[in-house]
């Protein structure tokens, strides 16, 4: 006996299904951004970038579960940089900037007479400066 109605018809739509993956955690329906996977044999979790696609023994984190990851007595946590992501500044970057800062607000020597013979330019090409901005000599002169 055939049924009136085809296959897709029959068919139960599901509206909870979500084409985005969601966080592996119970109770946590925020997005994923991050993929969890044991390596028994290292007792290591390596936490790394959304993988591609859902594996059965993989776990997928939110920001938030992603950021708190904590693993158990013994074991070590790997956390691979996800190169798309903006990498922090580090301690290196800040005291760069801190530096450059303190230069650009540092007030300039200026000269007391029209020949400037108080002035002292690291480069001879200079001619004049404000704040961090140089201007320099044209070559040709």
């Amino acid at each position: 006996m055939e049924s009136r109605r085809g296959p897709l018809k029959s068919a139960v739509p599901s509206n909870v299904v979500s084409p985005v993956r969601r966080c592996s955690r119970t109770a946590c329906g925020r997005p994923a951004v991050a993929t969890l996977t044991y390596v028994y044999a290292d007792s290591t979790a390596v936490l790394g970038p959304l993988a591609t696609y859902a594996e059965p023994h993989c776990y997928d984190l939110c920001a938030e579960h992603s950021e708190r990851l904590t693993a158990p007595r013994g074991w070590e946590v790997v956390r691979l940089l996800d190169g798309n992501a903006p990498a922090r500044p580090s301690g290196d970057d800040l005291e760069a900037l801190a530096n450059a800062v303190r230069e650009a607000a540092r007030p300039q020597e200026r000269a007391a007479g029209a020949g400037g013979a108080g002035a002292r330019t690291a480069d001879p090409m200079e001619v004049a400066r404000r704040g961090h901005l140089r201007v320099l000599r044209s070559p040709d002169n």
